[in-house]
């Protein structure tokens, strides 16, 4: 029961890693303070992975699933 839910939860998770191929951070760099006055910079940090990495997610966990399966029917019989 365990490898079909992760079998399940793997290709959830390739399917937003293909739809979603990045996402932008904003950091904020503390640049001088005097007192309670202080200067920061906003910073934008793009963070990227190739929808192939979904892809094969996706694969692995089609093939996890179908194999828990399997193996419960087996079971089941």
């Amino acid at each position: 029961m365990r490898k079909l839910t992760f079998g399940i939860a793997c290709v959830i998770i390739g399917v937003m890693l293909m739809a979603y191929t990045g996402y932008d951070m904003l950091a904020s760099d503390k640049i001088a303070s005097v007192g309670s006055i202080g200067i920061s910079k906003e910073k934008s940090h793009l963070i990227q992975w190739s929808p192939v990495v979904g892809l094969v997610l996706f694969v692995g966990g089609i093939m996890v699933f179908v194999h828990a399966k399997r193996n419960l029917n087996k079971k089941l019989t």
